[in-house]
């Protein structure tokens, strides 16, 4: 890594590059989405089976606790906001659970539903853990994964890039965004098929770090705030630690993160 991150700088990229602060989010889609959750929408559970009993108000309560966004139900349009100082103290709990895997030199598994803007980010923590020691898994490559899209279901083949889970159209295309849970679980029953090795941690965000935390595996990860099932997830125990940062930004901007998290993890080259 070129340079080192500091606090204060990093806080200042947040809210400078609407990652946290107030961020691009519509108010009314984060609402949507908890209301989603309540309904127990498999498009908004992300592969979670909630244990507890989560209505609107307590989504909003625990996003408000977890996330920084607003707890006034009455705030139902503009942008929805995070608090930097929440996004931070994920990220050093991120980092920690890191440098646990390098210490252990643990199988880790990474993944993403937002290959355009998220894969740099993890593609860089995959290629320091393996250079620290850890085996990064790529299990289940090609295999077919049969997705339920908004055009009804279409088949997706599992593919890596630089070490990372990412889903492609079968009849071609590049990289696809994804909610769903099926890709994860696709690679850890390949895993526990074909060789016995299954990770022991799990680094994505949407269906992979839900998906992963439901089946028992621990799993860290970035979450927006229009993605409750994330920090239910953490609230329950299935998740180890919730990243909360805006998911859309450009790619470059989580360079800063980046940086930050491998200096703290104790990965920085």
């Amino acid at each position: 890594m070129r340079s080192v991150v500091t606090v204060g700088a990093l806080r200042a990229h947040l809210v400078a590059a609407r990652l946290a602060g107030r961020v691009a989010t519509p108010r009314e889609k984060a609402l949507r989405s908890y209301r989603g959750f309540a309904a127990r929408d498999p498009r908004v559970t992300l592969g979670l089976d909630p244990e507890g009993v989560w209505g609107t108000g307590e989504l909003l309560e625990l996003m408000a606790e977890r996330c920084g966004v607003s707890p006034d139900p009455g705030y139902a349009e503009g942008d929805d906001t995070i608090d930097p100082d929440c996004t931070l103290a994920a990220l050093d709990a991120f980092a920690e659970r890191l440098r646990r895997a390098v210490r252990d030199r643990a199988p880790v598994l990474l993944g993403t539903g937002h290959p355009h803007r998220l894969h740099g980010f993890y593609a860089s923590l995959a290629a320091a853990l393996s250079a620290a020691g850890c085996p990064v898994l790529t299990p289940a490559y090609g295999r077919c994964v049969d997705v339920p899209t908004q055009f009804g279901v279409r088949p997706h083949r599992l593919g890596y890039v630089g070490g990372v889970a990412v889903l492609r159209p079968a009849e071609g295309g590049g990289a696809a965004h994804t909610h769903s849970p099926l890709p994860v679980r696709a690679a850890l029953a390949a895993a526990a098929r074909e060789d016995g090795v299954l990770p022991r941690l799990v680094v994505g965000d949407h269906g992979f770090i839900c998906g992963a935390g439901q089946l028992g595996i621990e799993a860290i990860g970035p979450a927006a705030s229009d993605d409750p099932a994330v920090f239910v997830a953490e609230a329950e125990g299935r998740v180890l630690v919730a990243v909360p940062l805006d998911d859309t930004v450009r790619s470059d901007y989580y360079v800063p993160l980046t940086r930050y998290v491998l200096h703290q993890a104790w990965l920085a080259q």
